[in-house]
C-alpha cells in the first residue's frame, strides 16, 4: 500500500524550500539532433551538495523532532545521499555519523567530512553498510534515515518531478535512473499525480541490473554481477520503491559502460556541464532506444555532478 499522497509531495516541497535551489532546466539543439526527440534536462548537478538526495535527506530530517535530533543523524551511502544528511545535520546543528563504502569517490567522502558529518567506512557491500550503521545506531542513539527504503525520503525526492513538470507541463515522458530506486519512484508518484499518461522509464546500468530483475519477479532481486563506472547506481531497490516502480514505471532499460561513457562525453562537450556517470544513464538509454522516445517530449532528470575528476583519463582515453 502507497502511502505517499500529493498532498504529501507538495508539503514536503514547501518544507524544503528555504533548503535547496529551484535548479535548471536545460535543453540543447545538437543533443536532440541526435536523440531524434525534444529532451529536457533537469539539472540537479547544480543543486545544494551537487545532487538531488538533499531534497530527500532534508525532508526526512526535518520531519524529525527536536528529541529525535538531539543524538543525531545517521546512515550509510557511497556519497551523494551522505553529503544530503551531513549537509541537514549542519543546517539543524546536531550529529551526522556516515557510513561510507572504502571505494567511495574521494570527491564525496572529502565534502562529507565538510559538512563537519564524522566518516566511518566500511567494506563495499550492503551487509557491511548495514552492520556498521546500526552499531552506530546503537552506541550513539542518532536517528537512522535510510537513503531511498524510506517515505519521508522518496516524498523529497518527488519534489524534483514536480518542479520539472511545472516548468514544461506537456512532457509525455520522464527517464530518470534507478540504483536504490528513492529518485524514480518519486518521479513516478508525481508524474503520476500530475498526470496518469506520462511514461515513466528508468536508466539502469548492465554492470548493476538488480531493479530490472526486480521488475520482472514482483521481489527484490540482486545484481547477477556489479562493476559499473556508474558508482551511485549499485544498490539494490527496497520493498517500498520496488512497489511504487512496478506500479507506475513503464519499464527499465539497460545501458552498458561504453554507453554510459559516451552520453558523459555528450553532456560535457555540447553542454558544458559537469555531471557524474550516473546520472547520464537515463540519457544513454534514450539514446540506445531511439525508436522508444521519438516524437515524445521527453524530461531527463541529471541527479548529480559530484564526480572525480582524477577518472577523466580513465573513462576518455
Amino acid at each position: 500500500m502507497i502511502q505517499i499522497s500529493k498532498e504529501d509531495i507538495v508539503k514536503a516541497h514547501e518544507l524544503i524550500k528555504p533548503y535547496i535551489h529551484k535548479t535548471a532546466v536545460l535543453t540543447n539543439a545538437s543533443i536532440n539532433a541526435i536523440a531524434g526527440t525534444e529532451l529536457y534536462f533537469k539539472c540537479e548537478n547544480f543543486q545544494k551538495i551537487g545532487a538531488f538526495k538533499i531534497r530527500g535527506g532534508m525532508n526526512a530530517s526535518l520531519s524529525l523532532s527536536p528529541e529525535q535530533l538531539k543524538n543525531g543523524i545517521a546512515t550509510h551511502s557511497s556519497g551523494n545521499h551522505a553529503q544530503a544528511i551531513a549537509f541537514a545535520a549542519r543546517e539543524l546543528g546536531t550529529n551526522a555519523y556516515i557510513v561510507m563504502p572504502s571505494t567511495s569517490p574521494s570527491v564525496k567522502v572529502n565534502a562529507v567530512k565538510g559538512y563537519g558529518a564524522e566518516v566511518i567506512f566500511c567494506e563495499p557491500n550492503q551487509a557491511a553498510r548495514e552492520a556498521a550503521v546500526e552499531k552506530i545506531v546503537q552506541e550513539t542513539g542518532a536517528e537512522f534515515i535510510h537513503p531511498y527504503d524510506d517515505y519521508r525520503v522518496i516524498t523529497g525526492q518527488a519534489t524534483c518531478a514536480k518542479e520539472l513538470l511545472e516548468e514544461v507541463p506537456d512532457l509525455k515522458a520522464i527517464v530518470a535512473p534507478v540504483g536504490g530506486g528513492g529518485c524514480l519512484s518519486g518521479t513516478a508518484l508525481w508524474s503520476h499525480y500530475f498526470n496518469p499518461a506520462i511514461e515513466v522509464y528508468a536508466g539502469e546500468p548492465e554492470g548493476a541490473a538488480d531493479a530490472i530483475l526486480s521488475f520482472q519477479s514482483g521481489k527484490v532481486e540482486k545484481a547477477p554481477f556489479v562493476k559499473t563506472i556508474a558508482d551511485g547506481l549499485m544498490t539494490t531497490l527496497s520493498e517500498q520503491t520496488l512497489e511504487i516502480i512496478r506500479e507506475h514505471v513503464s519499464n527499465i532499460l539497460l545501458v552498458s559502460d561504453e554507453e554510459i561513457k559516451a552520453a558523459l562525453k555528450l553532456v560535457y562537450e555540447r553542454m558544458k556541464i559537469v555531471v557524474e556517470p550516473s546520472c547520464v544513464v537515463p540519457l544513454a538509454a534514450v539514446l540506445k532506444n531511439k525508436a522508444l522516445f521519438a516524437g515524445k517530449k521527453t524530461g531527463i532528470i541529471l541527479t548529480g555532478g559530484n564526480v572525480d575528476l582524477t577518472r577523466f583519463s580513465e573513462w576518455f582515453q
